[in-house]
């Protein structure tokens, strides 16, 4: 495969792989109060959808991963996008309670079933042996950038739609507000469908690189056996929490700093610019110093922005230290994401079975799509606008980056073992 190919494959990968997840996660994220407005809904009932999402999701990648090794990722990835984007359609005319449930049920089947392992397979085969820290920081430094980009432009249409002072805006002005964005959102997703189709027609030729597998029952008992899987799955769970903590910035903002609609988008958004330039930080340097070393010290920097808001110099908030605490647990939560799959080479774990490696992992590490949220929710909900709620919050990335830690330092030392 040539570099240009390879590259423009790699680009795909880039987009596609946050794009799919923008309806689900990034809307919610960056436009919290204004959705849960709109929609009529509390914290609470929005992190029950993601439960759905997340139960859908755990049986997606038990078997999505096997189906990551057998069948084509142009074809796989593709579908994924196209019915993730229908989903959308589905959203912009603001649904009960009741359908937002099998909606996000549906997103945990189109984003996860059919895309997540063959993104990871793919991503990993295109790193080749040496280049997997490499691969996959500037996998999710791309996604993160391609994030933060359209998340601007969505702010705008929001913004064009509801100005500063958005407070004084009708739930009907708010509603049209969000609908664009909606669309916005949609079409986006739409359009990558036809970017993949298009530059994953080369890899299609490359039957070397593609190494579909046969890969059957023995193969996935194999997988089983590997403890390093398993200690892999934890600190994916753990990094993965702290993720999920992302999604309070743009709350934290209206409930602490007293922020309009669009003032906290922007602190949302804001964060993800952290998120490229850690990954891809993080991704070369752990070709250097072992992805798992590099672990143990994004979930440092976890710990630390936990603790600046647990316990705030003063007894007070202010804007300077709501933005050192994104800061610090963006640096660690987003340096994470492009390192909990690298270290799969560090593992030395075959390439033919990187998909089914990726879904049994993913079984476990991905758990916090369905426990996360709603706990979130309790606390924000039991105390709605007090720094309390989000305390408890950054109390719980706390606790998940010491077992972190905990989990890398065990993986570091079953893998020093074997050698």
């Amino acid at each position: 495969m040539n570099p240009t190919a390879k590259f423009l494959t790699l680009l795909s990968l880039i987009i596609s792989g946050e794009v799919i997840f923008f309806l689900p996660f990034v809307l919610p994220r960056i436009f919290r109060p204004t959705i849960l407005e709109v929609f009529q809904i509390s914290n609470t009932e929005l992190g029950f959808y993601f439960s759905v999402y997340g139960i859908v999701a755990i049986g997606s990648y038990f078997f999505g991963g096997p189906l990551a090794d057998r069948y084509s990722p142009r074809a796989l990835m593709t579908l994924a996008l196209v019915l993730t984007g229908l989903g959308g359609i589905s959203l912009s005319f603001i649904p009960a309670a009741g359908a937002m449930f099998w909606l996000y049920g549906f997103w945990g089947m189109t984003t996860i079933l059919l895309f997540w392992s063959s993104l990871m397979r793919t991503t990993r085969l295109l790193g080749g042996e040496s280049s997997q820290g490499k691969a996959f920081g500037v996998l999710d430094g791309g996604r993160g950038l391609v994030a933060a980009l359209v998340s601007v432009a969505g702010i705008f249409i929001l913004a064009a739609f509801l100005p500063e002072g958005g407070g004084e805006y009708s739930v009907e002005v708010k509603e049209e507000a969000l609908k664009n964005v909606i669309w916005f959102f949609t079409a986006m997703v739409l359009l990558t469908a036809v970017i993949v189709y298009l530059a994953l027609s080369k890899l299609e030729e490359n039957k070397e690189l593609l190494q579909r597998s046969t890969i059957g029952f023995s193969q996935v008992k194999q997988v089983v056996k590997m403890p390093e899987v398993w200690l892999q799955a934890v600190i994916i769970l753990c990094a993965y929490s702290g993720y999920r903590v992302t999604d309070d910035f743009s709350l934290l903002a209206s409930d602490v700093l007293g922020y309009s609609d669009v003032e906290a988008a922007k602190l949302g958004s804001l964060a993800l610019w952290i998120r490229p330039v850690a990954a891809v930080i993080a991704g070369f340097t752990a070709d250097r110093f072992k992805a798992s070393s590099v672990s143990i010290v994004c979930f440092i920097s976890m710990i630390l922005g936990g603790l600046l808001m647990v316990f705030p110099p003063a007894e007070s908030y202010s804007y300077a230290l709501i933005l050192i605490v994104v800061s610090s647990s963006c640096l660690g939560v987003y340096a994470m994401r492009g390192l909990y799959f690298a270290i799969m080479g560090e593992a030395k774990i075959p390439l033919a079975v990187t998909g089914t490696v990726v879904g049994l992992a993913s079984v476990v590490g991905y758990l916090p799509d369905v426990f996360m949220a709603p706990l979130m929710g309790y606390f924000l909900d039991k105390h709605a606008g007090l720094a309390l709620g989000h305390q408890y919050v950054f109390g719980l990335l706390i606790g998940f980056a010491i077992l972190g830690i905990i989990a890398t330092v065990a993986f570091k030392k079953l893998n020093r073992a074997r050698i």
